[in-house]
């Protein structure tokens, strides 16, 4: 049996149809399970390269086929994050918005005309089910912990208008024992609250980094008269008293602005209280339940500091966290509701890895893409890659690393990372500069050798597994100082560790390092920079490469250097438009009460960035993609210009507001 579990939103990649906001219908992805077994998964943002994509994940359902060497006709169940009565409530609002707009009502007819739009296949109605939000993350969690019996929480800002349930899972059977309401959401609690810090949606997890810095006890009265928690596990959270609370209490953060001590203070307490009713709630329910196993779900799982709160705590014998809390976990657990009811279900055994996204293309192909990047990029192929690459780092080199399949989920586990030394502190500091381009307070994890774990971070005698970065533990004292880079203010790091089994060119890197510092330990942090997902293709991680400071890229067997490019490599590429950019020209007064018009190129995701008239003129003229030198010579033969037009081009690739690569033209030349 065949069942695919599609989250995101319904607009294809260069549409608006739907005018869905990214607060609703996030984390598109696509998850393919043959008989209850994950078979690929990838999300949909990995592919089109839109932060947290809102779209319709069709090329996450693409990949998926291809990856099983099917068809969409060949899938037995195809089910959706949400239910189908609050799909349809959805799109009764989406039209009272748009009323002109041709929506249908009926969500299952919708998906219908969507998916035989795209693939030419229209399914069944009986082959097309809606799932709980809530349950998808409950299953997604139960169904991979391995676990016989478990208490499951699952907890999230929303969707289906609650906030999260509890449940007791058994077997395949999960018994639903408590739902959450909207209005009493522990997500819409920290998100509302740290709007006042300067942040807003998916940057959740940037205060929980920041949280170690401050001290709780200033505010924690504040706090504790924006919560409640009473008898039987039940809380409520007054979402309506965050905003006027605090602005009579702090000064708001704008964004940009420095941090001060008491935004740091805010943001511990913020984590405490949180963590207060968390743990609140589990006591009940694990006194009620008899449950000695805890599985946890849902964006809020994702805070990683309670996470290992509750590992110490000592409070459940064991933890699992769903590596994708966030909702596109959502989607594997779609597809394993709808298995599990054909007869399916998913095996009782503890989830190893999530390497379930595109494969790193063939060392023939990598190497025509390098070729392409002749003018940029030197590189050489080797079979002691590990080995290689762990001397860079010993040298101080900070590098890409990109092998096999990439990970579903938010975190990059060693197949798209950056790496480094974990030991000079200077590293950290460096990489939030030179790559991130983040803030500097933000913390780097480190990747262990599962066998070495014990020595240098003080783990619960029970836990020696940690391979999906879910949660903050202690570095050992007579370690901190040793490991500076990743070692964070209070003295913990979340954790990864590797296993030979489960990722075994990771395991040979860590280890070659280990063999000639005798530290079992890499830092690793996603490969990105601040505008982009995580990188996928070798296209993606050359790009990225390219437009950060690294000192080198390691992709399947070879290691790359940049070559000091000049103008002409540079006009030698081609430039192309991304499909959810376009370009607008803006009339507006200045301060001297002068009409002037202005310039700017906008994403569908509300990103927006100003250029020159002249690059504004040059973008127009391009129809799919363009060779740069060409578009130069259609407006202006002065040098000065065309080095002028070029940087503004490099600047606005770095944010993706353009593409640059290698053109059709030469890589047919080439080959």
């Amino acid at each position: 049996m065949l069942c695919l579990g599609l989250s995101g939103g319904l607009d294809k990649v260069y549409e608006n149809r739907f005018q869905i906001p990214n607060t609703f219908m996030h984390d598109g992805a696509a998850v393919l399970v043959r008989d209850g077994q994950v078979i690929a998964a990838v999300e949909e943002e990995r592919l089109n390269r839109i932060k947290h994509s809102n779209k319709l994940p069709l090329g996450s359902v693409q990949y998926c086929l291809s990856a099983a060497g099917v068809k969409l006709s060949e899938i037995d169940r195809v089910a959706f994050y949400a239910t189908e009565d609050y799909s349809n409530a959805m799109l009764e609002n989406m039209l009272v918005s748009q009323p002109d707009a041709a929506i249908p009502l009926d969500a299952k007819l919708l998906m219908q005309q969507l998916l035989a739009q795209e693939f030419g296949t229209e399914l069944e109605a009986s082959r097309i089910s809606f799932v709980g939000h809530h349950q998808a993350h409950a299953v997604s969690a139960f169904a991979m912990s391995g676990f016989e019996q478990s208490l499951i929480f699952a907890i999230d800002g929303s969707g289906d208008f609650l906030s999260g349930l509890m449940a007791v899972g058994s077997g395949t059977d999960i018994t639903q024992l408590a739902t959450f309401p909207e209005n009493n959401s522990l997500g819409q609690f920290y998100l509302e609250t740290i709007r006042y810090l300067g942040y807003g949606l998916f940057d959740e997890y940037k205060v929980m980094g920041l949280a170690p810095y401050g001290d709780p006890v200033p505010y924690r009265e504040l706090f504790e008269q924006l919560y409640e928690l009473s008898a039987n596990g039940e809380y409520r959270v007054h979402l309506d008293r965050i905003g006027p609370t605090l602005l009579r209490s702090i000064q708001v953060r704008q964004k940009g602005m420095p941090f001060t001590q008491q935004h740091m203070n805010v943001s511990a307490s913020l984590q405490e209280a949180l963590e207060r009713i968390v743990f609140h709630i589990l006591r009940h329910y694990r006194e009620a339940t008899g449950m000695t196993r805890l599985c946890l779900a849902g964006g809020v799982a994702h805070n990683c500091s309670m996470n290992g709160k509750l590992l110490y705590s000592g409070l459940f014998e064991d933890i699992f966290v769903q590596p994708a809390s966030h909702d596109a976990g959502c989607a594997l657990g779609a597809a394993l509701i709808v298995s599990n009811e054909l007869g399916r279900p998913a095996p009782r055994t503890r989830l190893q890895e999530v390497y379930w996204g595109p494969e790193l293309a063939s060392d023939h192909a990598v190497e025509e893409e390098l070729k392409a990047w002749g003018g940029h990029l030197e590189f050489e192929r080797t079979e002691e890659v590990g080995d290689r690459a762990a001397e860079w780092m010993v040298g101080g080199a900070v590098i890409g690393w990109v092998q096999g399949r990439s990970e579903f989920g938010p975190r990059a586990l060693g197949n798209r990372s950056i790496l480094a030394d974990p030991r000079p502190a200077s590293n950290k500091d460096r990489i939030n500069a030179m790559v991130k381009k983040r803030e500097g307070y933000r913390p780097f994890a480190p990747s262990v050798l599962e066998e070495d774990a014990h020595e240098f971070f003080d783990l619960p005698s029970s836990a020696c597994e940690f391979p999906f970065m879910n949660f903050v533990v202690r570095v050992r004292d007579s370690k901190r100082d040793l490991l500076g880079a990743i070692t964070h203010v209070d003295g913990t790091a979340r954790l990864q560790t590797v296993s030979r089994k489960a990722s075994p060119a990771y395991w040979d890197v860590i280890n070659a390092f280990k063999q000639r510092t005798g530290i079992p330990i890499l830092l690793n942090t996603s490969f990105n920079n601040n505008a982009e997902p995580i990188v996928d293709s070798v296209a993606d991680s050359i790009a990225t490469f390219l437009t950060t400071e690294l000192d080198g890229l390691v992709v399947g067997p070879y290691l790359v250097k940049k070559r000091p490019a000049t103008l002409r490599d540079w006009t030698a590429l081609a430039v192309s438009l991304p499909p959810y950019v376009s370009l607008h020209k803006v009339h507006e007064y200045t301060a001297q009460d002068r009409h002037e018009t202005v310039c700017e190129i906008r994403t569908d995701h509300r990103e927006c960035a100003r250029i020159s008239r002249d690059l504004f003129d040059l973008l127009t003229r391009i129809e799919g993609e363009a060779v740069l030198a060409d578009l130069l010579d259609t407006i202006t033969l002065d040098q000065g210009l065309r080095e002028a037009l070029t940087r503004e081009l490099r600047q606005l690739w770095e944010q993706r507001h353009v593409r640059m690569h290698p053109s059709q033209a030469a890589r047919v030349h080439q080959n």
